[in-house]
């Protein structure tokens, strides 16, 4: 390309002779042979339109010769003569082969070829007006002359018609697109100078100006990239296009406003007429393709906004809408789903396998219910079915079915997994008393709640559910009341050494006395706290205040302190990201080795991994003691063990109370600090209420106790009470 854009400004310094025409045939040859080598070697998939490029470049070179024979052996150019013939027969392989290069496949059949038509009427009628009909109306010159007269502003008009979308078109451009686009714009500027100014502007000039043409195209088919698809953005108009194709239309009345100030006694109304009509017809059909492409594209938006990406079911707005059409028409069912511990699958598989359980999922439910029923996904682990034209008792019957049905294990790429299904229903009513739409979801969610909160796996609305709902919000609000005025304390359970009855260890437990409620259990109160977030904020305060009094009990008593203090910790706080920068924080405060913190984990927190087991692992290598809270209760609990880097287990209070049972033994107990011992973990027994237990674990091999009856959870436990109970040893 570059021999060749050299030799094209060598043409135009040298006179019009035999080497300058001997130099514009070897560049247009090279060039043209340069195009056929570049199409064989990437073979796009438009290659035929190369090839018919490259013939219409050299059917041009071929009307150059001809043209040169002429002008320098013939006694001087004949016209019309056959270098006309073959530079017209040129026009059309070229206009067409650029269209097909410069569009995407396809595009012959959409609004890109309208566009061209659009400015090529326009066009052609201005051309008609000052420059063809004059010529066609000139009798003193034969026909032929006229016609081939004609035939070059012609060819220029379809030219036009065919580069100047290129110029305004959207997209990216390729190196090769560049470079074709370049030698278009050249080319159809040589046309113009060759069929308005022939004569005006020097030869050399115009057929260097078609060399450098030649030069560029041969450049965009040896590219590389002239192998990469055309994306040429023709789903959009864009401002440019439409400009260009509003001064297009612009061009009619133009033409009649300029004829009309000339006073122009012969127009041609026909030509007007007929070019506005066809402009008309076109502009029509493009606006009326381009509505139904917005159309379209306007019913491609509605459903991607009803529809959830990545299982295919309608989305939560979706559902809202079928759901408020429904009520209106017969009675029906919304059950409301979500899969308990789904959020450990993507920490624990990643999130390709959580979306295909969902996948999953969504499948199982749209295979179980009717034809017309509706199953949608509401959002993360969220599901609700809409079950049509029910009687009351037909909700229950149809979520024991959904249940059942995810009662099974799903597959999710190479793994399998048993998911928990929470289910929540609610009754439309009859009409015209129908309950709306937001109303039913509203109390289905509640239902769905309910079973979260109860560990239930289904419930049916009832109104006592939302009286308990409101009683939980009101305490929730109750919560972050006594936060801010301090209306908790703390209180310390003993943990004692069951060989001589000394007090150990302490177990920091909160308690919560409202002005007006007056003592609320955390039985009552923790779950909210946990539900609404404020579990993280009254946790930290809960261990900053244990550690402050072990710290003071350490000044106070000296070696008579406890050896460490026993904080429990919600899975709500493993799964705060910073909690073990917070601990280590309140143990800098305090003054306190990790050693002396130990922190309290059911295995139900920590069951699910991710977060809630690296931070708990975070704390046991920085030296802080992990216990298993209610051992034996949770799930899994012997797999735990291998799992989670563990100091102590604190062996539930139902294991203990069966022991001194009439009729029950201690078979559970045995096996677990028989367990402990082989694993070389601390056991703690929970819940000691009597002598009696107490003797028992200690020969059972128990070394550590607590319960009631070493002593209640009290604000100073190492402060002497004046009738101790004490376990003889």
């Amino acid at each position: 390309m570059g021999c060749g854009l050299a030799g094209a400004l060598l043409y135009m310094t040298l006179p019009y002779s035999l080497p300058s025409v001997t130099l514009a045939t070897v560049i247009g040859i090279a060039m043209c042979a340069l195009t056929v080598a570049g199409a064989r070697r990437y073979r796009p998939p438009n290659i035929r339109s190369w090839y018919l490029f490259a013939a219409g470049i050299g059917t041009w070179i071929v009307g150059d010769v001809v043209f040169a024979q002429q002008a320098l052996l013939g006694g001087g150019p004949q016209y019309p003569g056959w270098a006309d013939a073959f530079y017209l027969g040129a026009y059309p392989m070229l206009s067409v082969a650029l269209f097909r290069l410069t569009r995407e496949p396809g595009a012959l059949r959409h609004g890109t070829l309208i566009d061209s038509a659009i400015i090529g009427v326009g066009l052609g009628i201005v051309y008609w007006t000052f420059l063809l009909e004059p010529i066609l109306a000139d009798h003193t010159t034969p026909l032929l002359t006229r016609l081939v007269t004609m035939g070059y502003p012609t060819a220029g008009v379809v030219l036009c018609a065919v580069v100047i979308p290129i110029l305004f078109r959207r997209g990216p451009r390729t190196p090769s697109l560049w470079l074709i686009t370049v030698g278009s714009v050249i080319a159809l500027a040589g046309n113009i100078a060759w069929s308005l100014f022939f004569g005006v502007v020097p030869d050399s000039v115009l057929f260097g100006g078609f060399l450098t043409a030649y030069a560029l195209w041969a450049g965009a088919a040896a590219h590389p990239s002239m192998n990469h698809p055309i994306n040429d953005g023709r789903e959009g108009l864009g401002r440019s296009r439409l400009l260009v194709l509003t001064a297009s239309t612009l061009l009619v009345p133009a033409v009649l406003l300029v004829q009309g100030e000339r006073g122009a006694g012969g127009m041609s109304w026909i030509a007007v007429a007929v070019g506005s009509m066809a402009l008309f017809i076109l502009v029509a059909t493009r606006m009326s393709g381009y509505i139904s492409r917005v159309d379209s594209q306007a019913d491609q938006l509605r459903d991607l906004v009803l529809r959830d990406d990545l299982t295919g079911l309608p989305n939560r707005r979706d559902f809202e809408q079928r759901a408020a059409r429904a009520v209106t028409v017969a009675p029906c069912h919304v059950i409301m789903i979500d899969l308990a511990g789904f959020k450990h699958v993507n920490d624990r598989l990643g999130r390709a396998a959580g979306d295909q359980a969902l996948i999953a999922v969504a499948g199982l439910l749209h295979e179980c219910v009717r034809d017309g029923d509706v199953v949608a996904r509401m959002g993360a682990d969220e599901f609700a079915v809409l079950v049509h034209d029910t009687l009351p008792a037909d909700g229950l019957a149809v979520a024991g079915r959904l249940r059942e049905i995810l009662r099974h294990p799903v597959h999710a790429g190479e793994h399998e997994l048993l998911l928990n299904a929470r289910l929540g229903i609610a009754y439309s009513g009859t009409c015209p008393d129908a309950l709306p739409s937001a109303e039913m979801i509203r109390r289905s969610d509640t239902a769905r709640y309910a079973a979260k909160s109860s560990g239930g796996q289904l419930v049916e609305y009832t109104a006592a559910l939302d009286e308990r709902a409101e009683a939980a919000e009101s305490l929730g609000a109750d919560l972050r009341h006594s936060l801010d005025d301090g209306d908790f304390h703390v209180v310390y359970q003993p943990i004692v050494d069951l060989r001589d009855s000394s007090t150990v260890a302490v177990e920091a437990l909160v308690r919560w006395v409202h002005p007006a409620r007056g003592f609320v259990s955390p039985a009552a109160f923790i779950p909210v706290a946990e539900d609404n977030g404020l579990i993280v904020e009254l946790g930290e305060w809960i261990m900053r205040t244990a550690c402050r009094r072990l710290a003071d009990w350490r000044v106070t008593l000296g070696a008579a302190a406890p050896l460490y203090i026993s904080v429990n910790v919600s899975a709500r706080q493993l799964s705060e990201p910073g909690f073990p920068a917070v601990v280590s924080a309140i143990l800098t405060e305090t003054g306190l080795e990790p050693a002396a913190l130990l922190v309290e984990v059911t295995e139900t927190a920590i069951f699910g991994g991710g977060t809630a087991i690296e931070a708990v692992e975070t704390l046991h290598r920085s030296g802080i003691r992990i216990a298993l809270d209610d051992f034996g209760t949770g799930h899994s609990s012997l797999g735990l063990l291998r799992t989670v880097p563990v100091d102590v287990l604190k062996i539930d209070k139902s294991f203990v109370d069966e022991i001194t049972e009439p009729g029950r033994n201690a078979v559970i107990v045995d096996a677990l600090i028989h367990v402990s011992n082989g694993l070389g973990l601390r056991a703690v027994a929970e819940g000691v209420e009597t002598e009696e237990q107490a003797e028992y674990l200690r020969d059972l091999g128990y070394h550590y106790a607590q319960g009631y009856h070493f002593g209640k959870p009290s604000p100073d436990p190492m402060t002497p009470s004046p009738t101790p109970t004490r376990l003889t040893v």
